[in-house]
């Protein structure tokens, strides 16, 4: 099934979902059981996962992030879900990570700024 390319339509329809649990990025040199993504760079294994996960494993977290999940299927090839995004939260001072899986996007924000961040994503539907 394809996702969803035009970007009117997913800004309306993309409903942003907290995630309740806290999450870091850590560099591990294998795989972490449990974590949402693991990204192999020419540095290291960049390792993404709830604090709890990374904690179990050894791992000590710098910075807490908050995980939203965009819940509409996006196509992977869709042009400017993720500028949009980025100007929204960038307008509110908020930093952003976006990971891109099939079916949905991912985006990490500081814990702290989780609340303004939902409604920053949340005040896009609403164009």
């Amino acid at each position: 099934m394809a996702g969803e390319a035009d970007l009117a339509v997913l800004l309306r329809v993309m409903r942003p979902e907290l995630h309740a649990q806290a999450y870091g990025y850590a560099v591990s040199d294998q795989a972490i059981a449990g974590a949402f993504a693991q990204i192999c760079e020419a540095e290291g294994m960049t390792v993404i996962a709830e604090v709890a996960v990374l904690a179990a494993a050894g791992i000590a977290v710098l910075a807490h992030w908050a995980r939203i999940t965009l819940t509409v299927h996006s196509d992977l090839a869709a042009v400017g879900l993720t500028a949009a995004i980025a100007r929204a939260l960038a307008a509110e001072g908020i930093s952003a990570n976006v990971v891109a899986g099939f079916y949905h996007d991912h985006v990490l924000v500081p814990w702290e700024r989780r609340g303004d961040a939902m409604a920053a994503l949340r005040g896009l539907s609403d164009v």
